[in-house]
């Protein structure tokens, strides 16, 4: 590379020797060839990288695809779980009123002071706090029955086996 370098630098300098006009260093002529002729290596050197897929051995290919693969996996069952995650979530804020609902998710799911939800709402802050800690309640029984309906459908499918 290094090699290549010089050899466009000194053809280049060779080829424009009549457009320098001697105002500056002949040095500082070479230079600026140079570091313009470098530039542009680097800048198509990225734009063109040297390796492509067609030059990786049978056993890269294979390895890269299988990191690929796996890679897809993963995203592919990330967002099933992000998916199924959304739906419970729904589900269970699906028990509470529009109004404890909001002060939830103000509070809990955005961080919101208990003052900044009173402001936002118009409710005093004392029934702010009695909304989310209502709705609290709510959620954990909500999940409580939910853990307890999937408890009970795995024995029963246990006993159906047996």
């Amino acid at each position: 590379m290094v090699e290549e370098a010089a050899q466009e630098v000194f053809l280049k300098a060779f080829t424009q020797l009549a457009s320098y006009e001697g105002r500056g260093s002949m040095e500082g002529w070479l230079t600026k060839i140079a570091t313009n002729t470098c530039l542009n290596m680097v800048r198509g050197a990225k734009r063109r990288p040297e390796q492509t897929a067609a030059d990786l051995t049978e056993n890269e290919n294979e390895w890269l695809d299988e990191k690929l693969s796996s890679v897809a996996n993963a995203q592919h069952r990330s967002a099933e779980r992000d998916l199924i995650a959304a739906d419970l979530a729904d589900r269970v804020l699906g028990v509470l009123s529009p109004e404890d609902r909001l002060a939830l998710t103000m509070i809990d799911g955005d961080d919101a002071t208990i003052k900044e939800v009173a402001e936002v709402t118009g409710w005093s802050e004392s029934k702010v706090k009695v909304r989310a800690f209502r709705a609290r309640r709510k959620v954990r029984e909500a999940m409580e029955k939910l853990i307890g309906v999937k408890k009970q459908q795995e024995v029963d499918l246990r006993t159906a086996g047996d």
